[in-house]
C-alpha cells in the first residue's frame, strides 16, 4: 500500500508546477487536490492526537492513530515543500509541521495575491489580438485570464466580457465582428468560442482552396478568341514553323497590319450584372464584397442615428424595405467599389382600383406653374425653396 502511494506521489509531483511566489491561489488549489488524493490533507485541519498523561495508560489504537498522524504530517509537509521552487524550499524547510507551513504561506502570499487583483483586471482589458496566431489560441488565453477572476472571487458581467472579446478581434474579421454585434439574441462565452472556432475553420478551408489560384480583382471577364489566318503564303519556299510558349500563348506569322489583326479577333466580355435582390447578392461570386458594403451601410446608419426605433401603432402595418446594389465603375470599365443602399419599398397602383388622391414626394411641374401664376396675379413674393434646382426646371 505504501509503495502505491509513493508511486502516485512521484507522478503527481511530476505534473505539478513548482510554486515560485506568483499566483498562489491557483497553486494552493492544485496542492489541495494532491493532498486530498494521497489522503494526508486531514493533518492540516485536524489537530495531532494528544500524548497520554504520566499515570494514564494508552490503548494500542490511540498509539497507532498518533503514529499514523505523525507519519502523514511528514508526508504532507514533504508534498508542500517539494511543490516549491528551490529558493522557497530553502526558506521554509525548517518549519516543523504541515499545518504551520500551510498557515505561513497563506499569511504571506494571500495578502500579496490580493494586491495583484488590479493587475489581473487591467491585463484583460489591455489584451490585444495579433496577426500570425490562431484566434482560438488567443481566445483561450483570454479565458485563462478570466479563470483567474473566479480564483480571486472577482465578478464581471458576461455580456461585457463577450462584447470586449468581440471588439478585440482582428481587423480582417471586421465582417464577422459586425455580424456578432447585430445579432438579436445575446450569446454567452461558450457560444462565442463555438462561433470563433467554426469561423476560423471555414477561413482555413477557404485559404487552402485558394492556394495556387490567381485572384481577379477587377471582376469577371471571359474572352473568346478566334484567330483566322486566311493569308496568302510568302513567295519564299522556305518552311516556317510557328513557335509556342505554352498553352495560353500563340504566335502566328502573318502579313497583315496590327489593326486588321485586332479587328479579326472577336472579344466577348461577360460582366456579371448587378444583383436585384439580397439572395442574388449572396449567391453571386462577389458575395464577400456585397457583404462588406452592407455592413458599412449598417454601421453608417447606426453611427449617424438615421433611424429611431419606436413601437408600431396599433392597427398599422410597417413599410417594407429592400437593398439596392450597384457597382461603381471606372472609366476603363473596371470596378471601383460596391455600393449598397437600404430603401423603402415602393408600391404600384393595383389593377382595377381607382384612386382619387395621389401623392408625390416633390411638387410636380404643373403645381409649380400654378403657384407662379397665382403669385403673378396677386403680386406675391416668391422665395426660393431648399430643393435641388433640377427639380424646378421646366
Amino acid at each position: 500500500m505504501a509503495f502505491v502511494t509513493l508511486k502516485d506521489m512521484g507522478s503527481d509531483f511530476h505534473r505539478l508546477e513548482h510554486f515560485d511566489g506568483g499566483d498562489f491561489v491557483r497553486w494552493q488549489r492544485k496542492m489541495h487536490f494532491l493532498l486530498v488524493t494521497v489522503k494526508v490533507y486531514y493533518v492540516i485541519v485536524n489537530p495531532r492526537p494528544p500524548e497520554p498523561g504520566e499515570n494514564e495508560e494508552e490503548s494500542v489504537a490511540k498509539t497507532r492513530e498518533r503514529l499514523r498522524w505523525d507519519q502523514d504530517d511528514e508526508i504532507c509537509r514533504g508534498h508542500i515543500l517539494n511543490g516549491m521552487s528551490n529558493t522557497l524550499f530553502d526558506s521554509y524547510h525548517t518549519v516543523k509541521t504541515a499545518k504551520e507551513l500551510w498557515n505561513q504561506l497563506e499569511r504571506r502570499y494571500i495578502t500579496e495575491d490580493a494586491t495583484s487583483k488590479r493587475f489581473i483586471v487591467s491585463k484583460f482589458f489591455d489584451y490585444k489580438m495579433v496577426d500570425g496566431r490562431s484566434v482560438m489560441e488567443q481566445f483561450n488565453e483570454i479565458k485563462s485570464i478570466l479563470d483567474r477572476y473566479s480564483q480571486h472571487k472577482l465578478a464581471l458581467d458576461e455580456f461585457i466580457v463577450v462584447t470586449s472579446i468581440i471588439d478585440k478581434l482582428l481587423p480582417s474579421w471586421k465582417n464577422f465582428r459586425n455580424s456578432l454585434k447585430h445579432r438579436k439574441e445575446d450569446i454567452n462565452l461558450d457560444e462565442l468560442g463555438t462561433h470563433l472556432r467554426i469561423e476560423e475553420d471555414l477561413r482555413m478551408e477557404e485559404k487552402s482552396k485558394s492556394e495556387g489560384q490567381v485572384e481577379q480583382k477587377e471582376g469577371q471577364r471571359d474572352v473568346e478568341e478566334n484567330h483566322e489566318n486566311e493569308v496568302e503564303p510568302r513567295r519564299s519556299k522556305q518552311m516556317r514553323i510557328a513557335k509556342t510558349y505554352g498553352p495560353n500563348f500563340y504566335m502566328y506569322l502573318v502579313e497583315r497590319t496590327r489593326t486588321a489583326i485586332q479587328n479579326s479577333i472577336p472579344i466577348v466580355l461577360n460582366v456579371e450584372s448587378d444583383p436585384r435582390t439580397y439572395e442574388e447578392a449572396m449567391r453571386s461570386q462577389d458575395s464577400s464584397f456585397w457583404k462588406e458594403a452592407i455592413n458599412e451601410k449598417i454601421d453608417s446608419i447606426m453611427g449617424n442615428g438615421t433611424w429611431k426605433l419606436v413601437d408600431l401603432p396599433l392597427g398599422s402595418q410597417p413599410i417594407g424595405c429592400k437593398w439596392i446594389f450597384k457597382k461603381k465603375l471606372r472609366v476603363d470599365g473596371s470596378i471601383e467599389n460596391f455600393k449598397a443602399r437600404l430603401v423603402a419599398k415602393g408600391f404600384s397602383q393595383k389593377e382595377g382600383v381607382d384612386y382619387f388622391d395621389t401623392y408625390a414626394p416633390v411638387a410636380r411641374i404643373a403645381t409649380i406653374g400654378v403657384l407662379i401664376a397665382l403669385a403673378s396675379i396677386h403680386k406675391l413674393v416668391i422665395h426660393q425653396m431648399d430643393v435641388k434646382n433640377g427639380i424646378l426646371k421646366w
